[in-house]
């Protein structure tokens, strides 16, 4: 006998939820209001994860995936559903993990950021694989269960130039006498060039390279080599292109970064991004102020720009030299200072000697800041906190010690559409040290943040 299930809201993966004789079903392709029959593959004593079936009462959201290779191909997960109600999926995993995780509900929910809903992936990792049985080589995502290369002949997420060249790639690798010794092609797109990066386990012949030169020259791309870790990526051909960067035009910077450096994989995105934050920040000129998990320093330069004295500060001695490089190209050495230090290991102690600041700005990575929030005495705590997250449910987890332990208010939140068609929810929050002396100036920043919709 077949079950069937009502559909009761989505999970973090965009699993639909059902509840069957005292399990919890976790249903891939099913949404909100559906009914459904499903098949499991993997069954616990408290929980089931299945696969749909038959669709026994559609959803009105529910549309006809835009790529061919959906179900297939693990890049996306939530193509079958319209997309402005993936964002409000998204927006309802973050208040669910707010309220659920850190028992905390933001006064202002702010309205999502999204932008463009296709051809926004400008850095992937490609995977690689000569297919001896099929005598040709794939190139593209890996399937859902992850154990082979889907066969893709375009990707709807990646750049036009770049989804255009799965197959030329696939042939082009065929032809390699390294052939079976590349397992990735990272992609990594600025403003003014497409670069390739081959990991190679094998070094190429004079032949191979003649071939990846004529292909560079053919399709406008640049190619980069990686012999074994990220310190060893080098350009390979051609060697007089113009240097990876992208642009934050609203503040008048650019920012020159390497293949290996991280860089959000939506540029368009990103702009919005930065433009929120700064706009929940509010620097003003000569105010003190944190950038923690700074990067090459996306956000760092931005508020620099604004007249404030920035501190950066990383885990990765390359990153923070590149951060003051781009500062310097960008005239903003006299107001930045950049710091190396493992904010995964950040203490009271490692706090008093940064100083006294007026505002920080946190943008980890998934694992969050747990280690820095705890870190903060209450009584020399910087007024205002704006933390971009890539995991609510980390960001939660900190909330909750920031406002029940460290004395703010979450004032604000929302979600930021970096990756649509995908179950990843990027979010931005900002808080508030709360007194009573400063009562005043939170009503006028509840007023002043209340702004429409931001979009590509």
């Amino acid at each position: 006998m077949t079950n069937s299930v009502t559909i009761e809201s989505l999970d973090q993966e965009g699993r639909g939820i059902a509840h069957h004789e005292g399990k919890v079903i976790f249903i891939e392709g099913a949404l909100t209001g559906e009914r459904v029959t499903y098949s499991a593959y993997r069954k616990k004593p408290s929980f089931e994860l299945a696969q749909v079936g038959q669709i026994l009462k559609q959803s009105f959201m529910r549309v006809s995936p835009h790529c061919p290779h959906f179900g297939v191909c693990g890049g996306c997960s939530m193509q079958h559903l319209e997309a402005r109600a993936q964002v409000a999926v998204k927006q309802r995993v973050l208040e669910d993990n707010l309220a659920r995780i850190g028992r905390v509900k933001p006064e202002i929910m702010l309205s999502p950021i999204y932008g463009q809903t296709w051809g926004y992936r400008e850095r992937a990792r490609l995977s690689v694989r000569h297919v001896l049985k099929k005598g040709k080589s794939l190139v593209g995502f890996r399937e859902k269960n992850g154990k082979y290369v889907a066969e893709l002949n375009y990707c709807q997420i990646l750049p036009p130039k770049i989804a255009a060249l799965l197959l030329p790639l696939g042939e082009l690798n065929a032809k390699l006498s390294i052939r079976e010794a590349i397992p990735q092609i990272e992609v990594a797109c600025g403003d003014q060039v497409a670069v390739l990066v081959l990991r190679i386990l094998q070094k190429l012949t004079t032949a191979d390279e003649a071939l990846l030169r004529a292909f560079a020259d053919t399709h406008q791309v640049q190619f980069w080599l990686q012999t074994k870790g990220p310190e060893t990526v080098v350009p390979f051909y051609p060697l007089d292109a113009p240097p990876l960067s992208y642009s934050l035009p609203q503040f008048g910077i650019t920012m020159p970064f390497t293949p290996s450096e991280f860089t959000q994989v939506n540029s368009a995105m990103n702009r919005l991004m930065v433009s929120r934050a700064l706009r929940l920040l509010d620097p003003k000129p000569g105010e003190r102020i944190v950038d923690f998990f700074c990067g090459l320093g996306n956000f760092t330069l931005p508020i620099a720009s604004c007249g404030a004295q920035v501190l950066g500060m990383e885990g990765s001695e390359a990153l923070v030299k590149r951060a003051a490089q781009n500062a310097a190209y960008n005239g903003l050495s006299g107001r930045t200072r950049f710091a190396a230090m493992n904010l995964f290991e950040m203490d009271e102690a490692a706090l008093e000697r940064i100083g006294n600041q007026d505002k920080w700005l946190i943008d980890p990575p998934r694992d969050g800041a747990a280690a820095l929030v705890q870190s903060i005495n209450p009584k020399t705590a910087p007024q205002r906190i704006v933390y971009v997250s890539c995991s609510p449910a980390t960001l939660a987890r900190d909330a909750q010690v920031l406002v029940h332990e460290k004395g703010y208010t979450l004032q604000a939140a929302g979600v930021m559409n970096m990756f649509p068609h995908t179950s990843h929810v990027e979010s931005i929050a900002v808080f508030e040290k709360t007194t009573f002396a400063n009562s005043a100036s939170v009503s006028r920043f509840d007023t002043r943040i209340q702004f429409e919709p931001e979009r590509v």
